[in-house]
C-alpha cells in the first residue's frame, strides 16, 4: 500500500480549514461583514415581506399612565397642569389626582409608577389572544414620554424591574411574541421628555397650597426613609429647568442612544417605531436605526426589520397616526389607531368598534397599507371586556373575509362609489400631538381616521384588493339588494375584465351577478343575514371575483 503524502494532506487540510472560515453563513453573509452606513442601507432597504403582506397587527400602549382612571393619555404631564390649555388630552388629571392621590408636591408621578403593580400581566395569554384574532405581529411600548422605561435597562434606574410591576414587561411580550412565532416590536416616545416634564417643576397659582413647588425639585437625598430610596427624581424629570445646560442635554441624548442599543440587542425586535417626523434626536436616533438594520442584515442576508417614521423617508416605513392615505402608495405604509385615549381610562370617549375597525383595514389594506391597531391595557394588564370582545369580533370578520386583507395587494384604483371619502379632524388629538402634526393633518392624511362617531357610508362605497388573479370587492356598509360597481363594467376604462362568477365571503349562496358595459350588477341576498356571528352581519362584505 502506498504511503500517504504527508505534505498533500496539510496542504489540503489547510484549504479546507481556508475555505470554511471564508465560506458565507447559512444567511448568506460573512462573518466578519462590514457595519454599512445609514445611506447604504437605506438605498438597498425594501419593507419586509412579514410586514407589506401580515396587514394587521396589535399594539398594547401601556406602562404607568395606564393606573389613574381619568385624565388622559398624557396624565403625567398633565397631573401637574391646573390648566392645560389646548392639550385636551388630560383635561381631568388634575382634579383627579387632587382627589385619588393627593397634591403633586406630596404624591407625584413617581409615586403614580410605585402604585402600578401590573398584577394580571400574562403575556402568553394576551399573545394566543390576538393571533388566535388574526394580528401577523405584535408591539410593545418601551417607554412614553414620561420616560419610564418598560424593560432591563442598565442605563437607565427608573424602569419597571426596578420598580412599580418588578417586571420586565418587553421582554415578557418578546418572549410570548416569539412562542406565538409572530414577528416583535417596540415603540419609544421618549424624544420628548426633557421639555415634556418640565410641568414637574411648577407650582399651583391658587388655593391653600400656592406656590409650593411640585416634586420635580425633589433630590436623591430626600428620599431617605421613602420607597424611592437611592433614586434620584432628576434621572426621571429631569434636571429643574434652571440647571439644564447644552451639556446636559448633550448627556441625556448619548443615555438615550445606551438605552436603546441595549433595548434592540436585548430583545432583538423586528419592528421599531419613532413617535416623531424624524429620527428620535436627529444623529442619535439615526445610528440607533442604523444598529438595528445593520444587525438584522447579519442575521437575514437582507433588512427584515423595519422603523417607523410619521413623514416619507427612504429606508423607513410611513406612519399615519390615527389616519389613511388619501392614494395608493408606492411602497407599504402604516396607519395607527387606537380604541380611546392610547391609555386605558374609564372616561375615555371610545373611538373604535368592530365596524370602524373594519372599515379602516380594509382602506388601508386598499392602499397598500397596514394597520396597526392598539388594544389598551387596564393597569393590572388584562383587556377592557369591551375591548376584548371587539378584537374578536375583528378575529371573526378576519376569519371569514381574512383572504381579501392578507398577502393582497392594491388594484388599479382603491375605491369605487359615492360615499364619504375622508375626514380631517382639527379638534382633540392634534392639540396634543403639536404644530407639526397640525401641519400633517392639513394635508389631510394624519388624524383623518374614520370613528364609530362618523357618517356611515353609502351603500356602494367598495375598496379594491387583489390577489392570484383574484379581485376582492369590500363593500363597507353592505346592504341587501342591487349594488352597482361602475368601474367593473366590461368597457370600463379602468381594466376592463371579463367576470365569470361573483362569490360572498363567508355565504353560501349562489349569488346573481351581471356585467353590462357600464357596471356589475350584484344582487346582494337577504341571506346575507345568515353569515355567523349577529354583529358580523354589520361588518363589511366581501365578494370575490373570478376573472
Amino acid at each position: 500500500m502506498e504511503k500517504p503524502n504527508l505534505s498533500y494532506l496539510i496542504n489540503s487540510t489547510l484549504i479546507i480549514l481556508l475555505l470554511i472560515l471564508i465560506a458565507p453563513s447559512s444567511y448568506g453573509q460573512t462573518t466578519n461583514q462590514k457595519e454599512l452606513s445609514w445611506d447604504e442601507l437605506a438605498a438597498q432597504y425594501e419593507c419586509p415581506k412579514w410586514f407589506s403582506e401580515g396587514k394587521f397587527g396589535i399594539w398594547c400602549h401601556w406602562g404607568p399612565q395606564s393606573m389613574p382612571q381619568s385624565g388622559g393619555g398624557w396624565y403625567a404631564r398633565h397631573m401637574y397642569m391646573e390648566d392645560v390649555k389646548g392639550e385636551t388630552f388630560g383635561k381631568n388629571a388634575y382634579s383627579y389626582h387632587l382627589k385619588t392621590y393627593g397634591h403633586p408636591s406630596e404624591f407625584g408621578y413617581k409615586d403614580v409608577i410605585h402604585q402600578w403593580k401590573a398584577e394580571k400581566f400574562n403575556a402568553d395569554s394576551l399573545l394566543y389572544f390576538f393571533k388566535a384574532n388574526g394580528a401577523k405581529f405584535f408591539v410593545t411600548t418601551a417607554n412614553h414620554h414620561d420616560h419610564f422605561d418598560l424593560f432591563k435597562s442598565t442605563y437607565h434606574p427608573w424602569n419597571s424591574v426596578n420598580m412599580g410591576p418588578k417586571k420586565d414587561i418587553v421582554g415578557e411580550f418578546e418572549k410570548a411574541t416569539r412562542k406565538q412565532k409572530l414577528p416583535f416590536g417596540v415603540t419609544s416616545h421618549d424624544n420628548r421628555f426633557w421639555t415634556w416634564w418640565i410641568t414637574a417643576f411648577g407650582a399651583d397659582k391658587f388655593g391653600p397650597k400656592k406656590g409650593i413647588p411640585y416634586d420635580g425639585y425633589l433630590t436623591k437625598a430626600d428620599g431617605k426613609g421613602k420607597w424611592w430610596a437611592g433614586y434620584d427624581p432628576a434621572d426621571l424629570y429631569g434636571p429643574p429647568p434652571a440647571k439644564r445646560t447644552p451639556e446636559l442635554e448633550t448627556k441625556m441624548k448619548e443615555n438615550y442612544l445606551k438605552r436603546h442599543l441595549e433595548l434592540i440587542d436585548k430583545y432583538k425586535p423586528d419592528y421599531f417605531y419613532y413617535d416623531a417626523y424624524d429620527f428620535n434626536y436627529g444623529d442619535y436616533g439615526k445610528q440607533l436605526t442604523t444598529h438595528l438594520y445593520n444587525n438584522s442584515l447579519k442575521k437575514n442576508g437582507k433588512i427584515e426589520a423595519i422603523q417607523t417614521i410619521k413623514r416619507k423617508m427612504q429606508g423607513t416605513v410611513y406612519d399615519v397616526e390615527q389616519g389613511t392615505c388619501n392614494t395608493i402608495q408606492d411602497k407599504p405604509w402604516q396607519s395607527e389607531i387606537s380604541f380611546g385615549d392610547w391609555f386605558y381610562i374609564e372616561d375615555s370617549h371610545r373611538q373604535h368598534d368592530a365596524r370602524s375597525i373594519t372599515q379602516m383595514l380594509s382602506d388601508v389594506v386598499s392602499k397598500n397599507g397596514t394597520l396597526l391597531l392598539n388594544v389598551e391595557l387596564r393597569s393590572d394588564g388584562s383587556i377592557p371586556k369591551t375591548q376584548r370582545e371587539v378584537v374578536a369580533y375583528v378575529g371573526d370578520w378576519l376569519k371569514i373575509n381574512g383572504e381579501a386583507i392578507y398577502g393582497t395587494k392594491p388594484w388599479h384604483i382603491f375605491r369605487a362609489g359615492s360615499g364619504v371619502q375622508k375626514e380631517v379632524k382639527k379638534g382633540e388629538p392634534i392639540a396634543n400631538a403639536g404644530a407639526e402634526a397640525a401641519a400633517k393633518a392639513a394635508e389631510g392624511e394624519h388624524y383623518n381616521a374614520r370613528t364609530i362617531d362618523s357618517k356611515p357610508f353609502a351603500s356602494d362605497e367598495v375598496r379594491f384588493t387583489t390577489k392570484d388573479k383574484l379581485l376582492y370587492v369590500i363593500v363597507l356598509d353592505p346592504k341587501p339588494g342591487s349594488l352597482k360597481v361602475v368601474p367593473l363594467g366590461s368597457s370600463a376604462p379602468v381594466n376592463p375584465i371579463a367576470i365569470k362568477s361573483v362569490q360572498i365571503l363567508g355565504l353560501s349562496a349562489a349569488v346573481k351577478f351581471e356585467q353590462s358595459a357600464n357596471e356589475l350588477t350584484v344582487e346582494i341576498p337577504e341571506e346575507i343575514n345568515d353569515i355567523p356571528n349577529e354583529f358580523i352581519q354589520k361588518l363589511p362584505l366581501v365578494l370575490k371575483i373570478s376573472q
